[in-house]
């Protein structure tokens, strides 16, 4: 149970709602944004004094019943909720360091689909493994140690100018906002693995924005179905996007499709003509 982060969690989750999204009326001037916390006690049928002292990370550990009156109360999403009894300490956790070893099968699969750019991303947004499209679409990885290969230090730290976006998309603050909302996750599923909290404090420590994105606790980002890119030979090529979890590993396999015969399938198709020579962003 990470007492401290489950209290900030749960004070971020009430100061975001208002008396009228949960049927109350707006009573007295608040002085303070949000629920007050004896409102989320009544709501979640337990006592203001317990729902304190878990804000105060003062409690011991919520029962499955309690988390879900807090659950409903504070309106959580099931990404939040679930995120909620991982915090507490009541979900199925995972110890020691996130897996970075990827299937044999996975790998033979990257190399055998056509016209697609796939690769397979850890739970701590370092890409482990990836194919020629890939490669020619993004970056040549192959030429990064894996530090460098990190997706979220590269977003938040990487020499990329702002008019010259990561890998050139158009959705750049969308894949920010999704990185720090997964990193969330991460670290509450991993919390004494070295790579995840030194990644996490790392980008903290020299990301205003990332900083920032952090302290709203928000643990579920819109999905990217779309994404484009903005390619220094063959220009603007959107895609279709489909991040497909390997749950064995806690990895993603990240899927790019076009559309068959559509301009943006033949821009991949070219792509993979010219491969990693095709051009290169600025990075």
């Amino acid at each position: 149970m990470d007492k401290q982060e489950l209290g900030v969690f749960l004070r971020s989750r009430r100061e975001r709602l208002r008396p009228d999204d949960v049927g109350l009326p707006p009573g007295p001037r608040r002085r303070t944004p949000g629920l007050r916390r004896e409102e989320v006690a009544v709501l979640a049928h337990i006592s203001t004094e317990y729902y304190t002292r878990l804000e105060q990370g003062r409690a011991p550990r919520p029962s499955g019943e309690v988390l879900a009156g807090i659950a409903g109360a504070l309106r959580l999403t099931d990404a939040e909720s679930d995120h909620l009894h991982v915090l507490a300490g009541t979900a199925q956790s995972r110890t020691g360091l996130h897996r970075r070893d990827v299937r044999p099968s996975i790998l033979a699969l990257l190399e055998r689909l056509p016209q697609t750019a796939g690769f397979v991303m850890s739970a701590a947004f370092e890409v482990l493994a990836w194919n020629d499209l890939a490669a020619a679409l993004m970056e040549d990885f192959a030429q990064l140690v894996p530090r460098d290969r990190n997706l979220a230090r590269r977003a938040f730290l990487g020499p990329a100018r702002a008019d010259v976006p990561l890998y050139g998309i158009s959705d750049a603050a969308e894949f920010r906002l999704s990185v720090v909302t997964q990193l969330h996750t991460t670290l509450a599923r991993y919390p004494t693995d070295p790579e995840v909290t030194g990644l996490v404090d790392e980008l903290r420590d020299t990301s205003p924005d990332f900083a920032r994105l952090w302290e709203r606790h928000d643990v579920q980002a819109a999905p990217m179905l779309t994404k484009t890119f903005r390619h220094p030979t063959v220009g603007q090529i959107t895609v279709d996007c489909d991040a497909l979890t390997l749950t064995d590993r806690d990895q993603h396999l990240v899927l790019y499709t076009a559309p068959p015969g559509s301009p943006d399938a033949e821009a991949l198709a070219l792509l993979n003509v010219l491969g990693t020579e095709a051009g290169d962003y600025l990075r």
